[in-house]
C-alpha cells in the first residue's frame, strides 16, 4: 500500500511543453511508500524546471498497487517504463526481479537516477536512458515482455508518437501496461477507445472510481491466418 500523499515534456517545445507555471517554487521533497515488501524514498524536484514530471502521480500509485494485488511476474523479464518522471514503477519493477530500463526526456533523467541509486540494491538491473517518443525509440530493442506508463496519455499531439513507440518496443508475446487518469479535457479516452485497439488487443485491467484512473493492459493483434 502507498502512503497518501508523477509526464514527457520537450523535444519539440510545442507538443512536450514544460507548463512553467504549474509549480511556482523549486524544492525537493522526500516521499516514502510501500509495495510488494519494498520500502520505495523517492525525490519528488518541485519547480518550473521539471513541470509535470517532478511528482508521483495517482496513476502511478495506482499501477504499483495494481502490480502487488495481481501478484505480476516481473522475475527475470525484460522491462522499460515510459514517461517516468520519478522511476518509481520502474524502480519497484526492478526490485521485483526486472531487468528494467527507465525512460523519460533528459531533463528528467537526473532525477530518476537519483531515486534508482536510493532505492535499488547495487547489483540490481535497472538503467536509466533518454528517450523522444517518435523520435529515437528505434536505438532500444524492440522485444520488451513488459512496457510499463503511468500518467503518459494527456497530450493529443504526442498520442501518434507514443503509438508508434509502443508499437516498436513491445515483443511480439509482450503485455503493455498503461494507468492513466481519465481526463476528458486531454482526450486521454479517445486515446484508449479510438487509437489504440487499431494496433493493439486492449482490455480495461481495473478501474479506481475514486482517482478517476483506468489501468488497461494491451497486447499485439494476433496475425490474421493467410
Amino acid at each position: 500500500m502507498a502512503d497518501p500523499l508523477s509526464g514527457p515534456a520537450p523535444e519539440p517545445e510545442s507538443v512536450f511543453p514544460r507548463e512553467v507555471g504549474l509549480f511556482a517554487d523549486s524544492y525537493p521533497e522526500k516521499s516514502r511508500f510501500r509495495f510488494c515488501g519494498h520500502v520505495l524514498s523517492i525525490r519528488q524536484n518541485f519547480g518550473s524546471r521539471l513541470g509535470v514530471a517532478a511528482r508521483v502521480w495517482e496513476a502511478a500509485l495506482s499501477l504499483c498497487n495494481y502490480f502487488e494485488s495481481q501478484n505480476v511476474d516481473f522475475q527475470g523479464k525484460k522491462v522499460i517504463e515510459l514517461g517516468a518522471g520519478t522511476g518509481i514503477v520502474g524502480i519497484l519493477a526492478a526490485l521485483q526481479g526486472g531487468d528494467v530500463t527507465i525512460t523519460d526526456l533528459p531533463l528528467a533523467l537526473e532525477q530518476i537516477q537519483r531515486n534508482v541509486q536510493a532505492n535499488v540494491p547495487a547489483g540490481g538491473r535497472a538503467q536509466v536512458r533518454a528517450l523522444s517518443w517518435g523520435i529515437n525509440q528505434h536505438v532500444f530493442p524492440g522485444d520488451y515482455d513488459l512496457v510499463l506508463g503511468a500518467d503518459i496519455v494527456y497530450l493529443e499531439p504526442t498520442f501518434p508518437l507514443l503509438l508508434g513507440t509502443l508499437q516498436h518496443l513491445c515483443g511480439t508475446h509482450g503485455t503493455i501496461y498503461l494507468a492513466s487518469k481519465m481526463r476528458e479535457e486531454h482526450g486521454t479516452e479517445s486515446f484508449f477507445q479510438q487509437l489504440l485497439p487499431q494496433h493493439f488487443q486492449l482490455e480495461l485491467a481495473q478501474r479506481d472510481e475514486d482517482e478517476n484512473v483506468n489501468i488497461y493492459r494491451a497486447r499485439h493483434r494476433e496475425p490474421r491466418p493467410a
